[in-house]
């Protein structure tokens, strides 16, 4: 979505040619007028300030009816006809962006006077009056007017923004003003709110104290018109989100409710700046070393979950005199997988594949009768729901949940690590973890397909709850492993290969019918253009649950991000797999490179489950083709892979019949 207009924001960011006037400065007075009439008596401050004080699970604040009426609707209807956004996505959020308002002074005189009433609304919250009231309210200390940093953000259905605590730089209050259509008031059932998630003390041995974000929030504050909900920038303690904005039944309820559409003013306000009442030379440094040192003390990690369960391989006594499978390799095997993949043809286009991509994909990797087994499972515990908590969760059935939720959220299970129990039934995802992926005919089925030589293996369950559930970037630094996913999703709309060329065929169709109609208005005279109101909902249909691998790029401001406003996708990514059912990618990760689950929409149409783990391997500088083609071969990961592409030079690997 790029919406026209003449006034955007983007060009405050360079020099502008025209010559402009001088500033109108408001008097304090005058800014005081931009609020609620009785905001700044002293009994309503108190009030505020007794509330914040006793707020959970951190301090907060939530003001109603924060700017005069008026204002805020001018406000509103200037950013809906003149103000540009530029939607946004990474693993962490997805949203519509506006540029940087303290870049509106840059503007020219023509474009400032189309947006007289933001001006005036970003000056007001600056003003000395307002920073002091945030002051008092949250004790905070002096707050700077001088460093503005403030941006539009529109979230539509399906956008959202995941767990985080807003630490960077000189930060001290984080604020959200709501611009949601004041004459539609939002319901908590559309999504949207601001949610708040309490912490866990940890006591360490040393006496030093970890704390980590609990998986499951515990304060929900919904959008509403013209309220104001702020709070103090802690490190390690203000960690919350933006709950994704849902989906409508229909496109006519979606047009009923005025499309959904979560606007708001966000900012900060900052530490004082030089020059200012309050100004602290080494201040900012300071900040930030107590903000790494409270993220860094005691052990943090030892409190993530799942903990990694790697399991060495033993090398056998005598080299086996041939690579390929045994025959009683092969009985085993079948149990599992199809028998076109486990026949010496088929392995070596595996293997040529893999060698020229550093990745394959399996399209129909288990057997007919097994996978089967395995539908009828998950489809059995999908329609089954799991609790809301995820204590309740853990206690009830035999997943656990992923924590701390600014690093990851899902279900998992893991192999059991005491002896096995000869009576312990198995349902079908644990038969693949605990008997097949561990198993020394795996391994070395996988070591031919590769052409790798395994040293150790750490497996995993998975499932991402729709509507709650991800992965963010996070990077692998180590020796080059080979990582393999295995898909066992069973519903559809994921994205994957086999709707693309339907949906292909939609858009061909789309487009056509838009430039006739366009065609027929121009003739009839109707191609005068015509202000929008604020960005307009789209057709989404991406619900996330795609797994992407992403080259690393340290001049990037994100290096996370993978979609654009153009609409094309990165040259950092090297891979995308959508969520899907019975097909199994192998990459070949070399250190560096970043890997993320997409948040899972509550658009879709079901969870996203698979099986996978990673198999560290030795490592390819002591392959016979030299160091440099080692490296060269570690670089190419996936770079001429896209999530399109499946090695379908195989036979039919259905067992003779169609899944």
């Amino acid at each position: 979505m790029k919406r026209k207009a003449d006034a955007q924001l983007s060009a405050a960011n360079g020099k502008s040619a025209i010559k402009k006037r001088a500033k109108t400065v408001l008097s304090e007075e005058d800014r005081k007028k931009s609020f609620r009439k009785g905001l700044f008596a002293e009994d309503v401050l108190s009030k505020y300030t007794q509330d914040y004080a006793k707020s959970e699970p951190y301090k907060h604040s939530v003001i109603n009816a924060l700017i005069d009426d008026a204002l805020l609707r001018k406000v509103r209807d200037e950013i809906r006809e003149n103000v540009s956004f530029t939607p946004k996505e990474t693993d962490i959020y997805k949203i519509h962006q506006s540029g940087d308002l303290a870049n509106l002074d840059g503007l020219d005189d023509a474009a400032l006077e189309k947006l007289p009433s933001l001006l005036r609304l970003r000056d007001s919250l600056y003003s000395s009056s307002f920073r002091k009231y945030v002051s008092t309210i949250t004790g905070s200390g002096e707050l700077s007017g001088k460093k503005t940093d403030m941006a539009i953000n529109v979230y539509t259905p399906g956008c959202q923004l995941l767990c985080h605590d807003d630490v960077i730089g000189s930060r001290r209050i984080s604020y959200i003003l709501y611009l949601t259509d004041p004459d539609i008031p939002w319901k908590a059932e559309w999504g949207g709110a601001l949610r708040l998630f309490p912490t866990t003390s940890h006591k360490e041995e040393n006496g030093e104290t970890t704390k980590t974000p609990t998986p499951d929030v515990s304060k929900v504050i919904p959008p509403a018109w013209n309220q104001l909900s702020f709070f103090a920038v802690q490190p390690g303690e203000s960690f919350h989100d933006v709950e994704e904005v849902f989906h409508a039944q229909s496109k006519e309820q979606l047009e009923k409710e005025g499309g959904r559409i979560r606007m708001a003013i966000s900012g900060w306000f900052h530490i004082p700046q030089p020059g200012e009442e309050g100004y602290v030379k080494g201040a900012e440094e300071k900040l930030a070393a107590n903000s790494s040192l409270m993220q860094l003390q005691g052990n943090p990690d030892s409190y993530d979950f799942p903990q990694q369960q790697i399991v060495t391989i033993e090398a056998p006594a005598e080299p086996a005199e041939e690579k390929g499978l045994e025959a009683s390799d092969i009985d085993f095997l079948l149990k599992y997988l199809a028998p076109t993949y486990l026949t010496p043809d088929t392995l070596e286009q595996v293997s040529e594949h893999f060698a020229e991509e550093s990745s394959v994909t399996l399209d129909s990797l288990l057997s007919k009768k097994f996978s089967e087994k395995v539908r009828a499972h998950v489809t059995a515990q999908e329609a089954a729901g799991l609790p809301e908590k995820s204590s309740d969760i853990e206690k009830t059935t035999s997943w656990k949940v992923a924590r701390p939720p600014h690093k990851h959220r899902f279900l998992y299970q893991q192999p059991t690590t005491t002896s096995p129990d000869p009576s312990r039934e198995l349902d079908p995802i644990q038969e693949i973890l605990e008997v097949l992926l561990p198993s020394r005919q795996f391994h070395k089925w996988l070591s031919i397909a590769t052409e790798c030589e395994i040293e150790n293996y750490d497996v995993l369950a998975r499932r991402f709850r729709k509507g709650s559930d991800y992965i963010l970037a996070t990077s692998h630094d180590g020796n080059p492993r080979l990582e393999i996913n295995l898909g066992l999703t069973p519903t559809s709309g994921w994205g994957a290969d086999d709707e693309d060329e339907e949906d292909a065929e939609e858009e061909e169709a789309k487009d056509a019918k838009n430039a006739k109609n366009a065609k027929k208005d121009k003739a009839k005279g109707k191609d005068k253009k015509k202000a929008e109101p604020e960005p307009e909902p789209e057709e989404d249909d991406d619900v996330g649950g795609h797994e992407v691998w992403m080259a690393a790029d340290d001049d990037a401001a994100d290096a996370a991000i993978y979609k654009a406003s153009t609409g094309e996708e990165d040259d950092n990514v090297l891979f995308a797999m959508p969520a899907s059912w019975n097909k199994m990618s192998i990459v070949l990760r070399d250190s560096g490179v970043l890997r993320f689950v997409k948040y899972v929409s509550r658009n879709a149409k079901g969870d996203r489950w698979d099986v996978g783990g990673a198999f560290d391997v030795q490592d390819l500088e002591d392959d016979e083709e030299g160091e440099d083609d080692g490296e060269e071969a570690a670089k190419a990961i996936l770079e001429e892979s896209s999530e399109e592409e499946v090695f379908n030079g195989f036979p039919d690997s259905s067992d003779g019949e169609s899944d």
